[in-house]
């Protein structure tokens, strides 16, 4: 077991589906804002800005580039946050599934919609982890926010846009519940994090972001992990991120040349 992770904070991820990991990246905020210059100015082809109606400051997203920029590459295979996974996840290995990165702007409007994660994907399974990591001080009222023990729920909650519209047509899922409205009947959760710190939470918690109404940027790499036990899934429709050229058949076990194992117990 690293040193970066106890027996109890092994337990707080499993019960309350996210636990703040102080400090576990700190010797990679460098690279790694220099990396968010290096992939801002050469975005891939699934980068998503959202620039608000309302002509606040953009809010730049870009998905599936960890292996492009020297900075993302070292986070995922240098730092010790394939190990780190693995143990959160209790599996033998930690496999790579791919990274999301968030730069909100100062004076962002742009709220991040409570949502589970899991349902967007391509993959599923019990072994999954993200590293939510900041590159920049956030306070407790700016910060992600997670519903303590959703990932427990065995809910799959209807994934939608930033719109509102459905990702999937004909999803007949259950909504996400109405978090805003019923703040205080649930057990809401979220730290004050400085860059380095970083946030481990399952695919299926519940969470989401406030506008960052500060002046001070929000940079953010998310980096996302599966265990042994992650399979393709059946979707109704194209994931997000997408995956066009990958063929593959719900069920089957979840690999693949884009999908490498970082790490492996020996």
């Amino acid at each position: 077991m690293t040193n970066l992770v106890t027996q109890k904070q092994i337990e707080e991820f499993k019960n309350n589906g996210a636990v703040l990991l102080k400090g576990a990246f700190k010797d990679h905020v460098e690279s790694v804002q220099q990396a968010i210059e290096e992939n801002k100015a050469n975005p891939s082809w699934r980068e998503r800005t959202y620039r608000p109606e309302d002509g606040s400051a953009p809010f730049f997203q870009d998905y599936v580039v960890w292996n492009q920029f020297d900075g993302y590459r070292s986070l995922v295979k240098s730092s010790p946050m394939a190990e780190l996974a693995a143990e959160l996840m209790q599996s033998k290995t930690a496999r790579i599934f791919h990274d999301h990165i968030l730069v909100k702007e100062p004076g962002n409007s742009v709220k991040t919609p409570w949502h589970q994660d899991q349902p967007y994907y391509l993959v599923e399974g019990q072994q999954t982890v993200s590293f939510w990591v900041p590159l920049d001080p956030i306070p407790r009222e700016r910060t992600i926010e997670y519903i303590a023990g959703s990932n427990n729920w065995n809910k799959n909650f209807r994934p939608t846009r930033f719109d509102g519209t459905p990702l999937f047509e004909n999803d007949i899922s259950e909504d996400v519940p109405d978090v805003d409205a019923n703040r205080d009947e649930l057990d809401i959760i979220g730290w004050a994090v400085e860059p380095g710190d970083a946030v481990a939470f399952s695919f299926k918690t519940l969470h989401g972001a406030p506008a960052n109404s500060s002046d001070i940027r929000r940079r953010v790499v998310s980096i996302r992990w599966v265990g042994d036990d992650a399979k393709f899934a059946n979707r109704l429709g194209t994931t997000s991120p997408a995956f066009p050229d990958l063929e593959y058949t719900p069920g089957d076990k979840f690999e693949g040349d884009e999908f490498p194992v970082i790490f492996k117990r020996g």
